[in-house]
């Protein structure tokens, strides 16, 4: 490069210009899938969570019984 390319810098846009062009390619959800799939996510969490519990609650339980 020579001294002058690198001297010249293009012109930047304003950051905020670039967010606001960034977050018009954005296509959100409508409000009801939005909320068919934040249902769903909360009770996936809630039967894994539940799960995981009675899973731990009977390994515990095996372990006891191996102990004594």
């Amino acid at each position: 490069m020579t001294e002058s390319a690198k001297k010249e810098k293009a012109p930047k846009k304003s950051w905020t210009k670039g967010l606001k062009s960034e977050f018009s390619k954005i296509i959100w959800t409508d409000k009801q899938t939005l909320a068919k799939q934040t249902a769903a996510v909360v009770s996936i969490t809630v039967v894994l969570g539940v799960l995981i519990t009675v899973i731990d609650s009977v390994v515990l339980e095996f372990i006891k019984l191996l102990i004594k």
